[in-house]
């Protein structure tokens, strides 16, 4: 079989499955740190988890745009036959509300940035500075923009994990494809010819 690098209708392709995995693991990685970075009592600790943090999050929010440009250039696989109306419906609508769940924690984070008083530069893995967006300056600025994000991330945490359980009920309850051809598009998928 050759290397399937874009999508077809019955599996993803392997530039799908890299970007979904590693985007996966960055906001993994960006839940721990957010939580870690707040109760640490040193703060030059802290003050470093913070620049880590503000580095994942712009890297996140250019591989979300970079996966949705692949989205919406490739054939975005069907669901298995045995899908009911609802689900079949339901699903446009959960992967939409994961792809905004996926930009508004990074924007409002980098909004909060902008609003800080403290006027620290943004640079992401100390390679350049990002500039700040155009908001307003203030403490009830940066704190507007600080509770927005927590939100927006325990929002998006919730999501992931219901995220989560849907492809895992897919794989032990239903015994369908949906969470195997996210792993690799050399496994065998509904609809699939022999190759």
């Amino acid at each position: 079989m050759a290397l399937l690098i874009g999508n077809t209708q019955a599996r993803y392709g392997w530039i799908a499955i890299l970007l979904h995995w590693l985007i996966a693991l960055l906001f993994i990685a960006q839940i721990a740190l957010g939580l870690a970075m707040v109760r640490m009592t040193s703060q030059r600790s802290a003050f470093e988890l913070i620049q880590l943090h503000k580095s994942i999050g712009f890297l996140l929010l250019g591989l979300v745009v970079l996966r949705l440009g692949w989205r919406l250039a490739n054939v975005t696989p069907r669901l298995p036959a045995g899908t009911g109306l609802l689900e079949r419906r339901a699903a446009p609508i959960a992967h939409f509300t994961l792809y905004a769940l996926q930009f508004a924690p990074p924007l409002t984070g980098w909004a909060l940035v902008s609003a800080s008083v403290l006027e620290i530069p943004s640079m992401p893995f100390d390679l350049f500075v990002m500039p700040n967006l155009p908001v307003p300056v203030s403490d009830a600025s940066e704190a507007w923009w600080g509770a927005t994000h927590a939100y927006l991330a325990y929002a998006a945490v919730g999501l992931v994990a219901v995220h989560a359980l849907a492809a895992l009920r897919h794989h032990f309850w239903l015994g369908d494809t949906v969470l195997v051809r996210m792993i690799s598009p050399s496994r065998r998928c509904d609809g699939d010819k022999p190759e």
